[in-house]
């Protein structure tokens, strides 16, 4: 599958690779400014992928009210529990696409941080974590959920000591910071690297999220 998508070019050769996952109703430019905020000095290679499905697509099979525009990666059978066809061509069209970019730039999975806020926080987690996929060099969780859904099980033996940063809004009234602190148990038991930070944000993206958000990209790639 080919995903609509953007590209910010690194300054020199890339170092790695950072790529955004958009949320629900947005699409590929809505993450596009977080990769110089995050990368400032244009390191690694940014890519931020458009969802394959309409609102159109999702209208008549999610259990939650989509609006008029935007992308979306799955529908919404409720909050935790992706559509399980939707979500499993979305799966494999994110990460087919993503395998292949990143093997055209040369870069290895492994100098590839995977991130995304909201529905692109699950789809970050499903591709980051998924059977027989291979280990990113970090994952960002911006108010999202590791995904209940069939047909997809986290394989988390082999992510031990994986870095993770996950936020998640006290006050998020679409996605409860139940869903966060439970991927942040579930993921820190499992032996994986959590950085849990909660914030009294509501749905979006605090500010205040930058400097860490940065300081991890910069540890997990280090100059070269």
């Amino acid at each position: 599958m080919t995903l609509a998508h953007l590209l910010r070019e690194p300054a020199g050769a890339p170092q790695g690779a950072l790529i955004l996952n958009h949320g629900r109703g947005a699409d590929e430019h809505d993450l596009f400014g977080l990769l110089d905020a995050i990368d400032p000095d244009r390191r690694l290679l940014g890519v931020t992928p458009g969802a394959p499905l309409s609102a159109a697509d999702v209208a008549g099979r999610s259990a939650l009210p989509v609006g008029p525009g935007g992308r979306h990666w799955y529908a919404v059978e409720r909050v935790g529990y992706p559509e399980a066809e939707s979500f499993a061509s979305a799966y494999a069209g994110l990460a087919g696409f993503v395998d292949s970019l990143l093997a055209e730039y040369g870069i290895d999975w492994s100098k590839a941080i995977l991130g995304g806020f909201s529905m692109g926080a699950v789809m970050s987690y499903a591709v980051g974590l998924g059977p027989s996929r291979p280990r990113p060099a970090a994952i960002i969780a911006l108010s999202g959920f590791v995904p209940t859904v069939d047909g997809w099980e986290p394989e988390l033996s082999s992510r031990a000591g994986l870095p993770v940063l996950i936020h998640h809004g006290a006050a998020d009234p679409v996605i409860g910071v139940e869903f966060g602190r439970e991927a942040a148990r579930l993921l820190s038991a499992a032996g994986l690297e959590v950085d849990y930070r909660e914030s009294g944000a509501g749905h979006w993206v605090p500010p205040e999220l930058i400097a860490p958000l940065a300081s991890l990209v910069a540890s997990v790639i280090p100059q070269a």
